[in-house]
């Protein structure tokens, strides 16, 4: 399996989709229709990942891009509902963290992947998090800045997520709607908030 593999699995129509096929394709993949495909063709990268066998993806910024969507996204899609969703989300941030450091993020040259790249620093719970919900709203800023006028409205979309993202660590400092299935007791106002059931994650495509 390759990074060329997964690139193409999560950019279907190539970094030059139309804004309707951008809105759906997120919508699509939001709703979980990605998870069919990616237990069927990806399911072994996962582990792979996890245990380093695919670090060598890290030394070009679209590899490294690779490497993070199979630790962020790919568990949400392998393991709803399970613990196994998050637990290489501190793998994925680092490759984040790192390639925002060293230019990898910089050489991205589409909003799509850029945006994609950056979602570790909201998802990933634990210290400084907070600091980091803050910097991916930057970063989706400068993202919006880039992206070419037809495709403005996603990417002024991405930026209302990425607010909404920060609200949540804000108040909280962690993802609530997490804590059923990693075991956490919620304090009251988190248990609240569970029951409005208004998460970042599950909000419509509203452009």
């Amino acid at each position: 399996m390759s990074v060329e593999a997964v690139l193409s699995y999560c950019f279907p129509d190539g970094l030059d989709a139309d804004l309707d096929r951008h809105l759906d394709y997120w919508g699509w993949m939001m709703r979980g229709g990605a998870d069919a495909g990616i237990v069927e063709r990806f399911a072994h990268l996962v582990p792979d990942a996890a245990e380093g066998a695919l670090d060598d993806w890290a030394a070009t910024p679209r590899g490294r891009l690779a490497l993070i969507l199979v630790l962020d996204q790919f568990p949400r899609s392998l393991y709803r509902d399970d613990p196994r969703a998050y637990a290489t989300d501190p793998l994925a941030l680092a490759l984040a963290e790192d390639g925002i450091a060293n230019g990898d993020f910089a050489a991205l040259e589409h909003p799509w992947e850029r945006t994609l790249f950056a979602l570790p620093l909201v998802h990933a719970e634990g210290p400084d998090h907070a600091g980091r919900a803050a910097l991916n709203e930057r970063l989706a800023l400068e993202t919006l800045d880039m992206a070419p006028e037809v495709l403005k409205p996603a990417y002024a979309f991405c930026l209302a997520q990425s607010r909404r993202h920060r609200a949540v660590i804000d108040r909280f400092g962690r993802h609530p709607h997490r804590n059923a299935v990693l075991g956490r007791e919620s304090t009251p106002d988190e248990a609240a908030y569970i029951a409005d059931g208004t998460f970042p994650h599950q909000h419509a495509i509203d452009v």
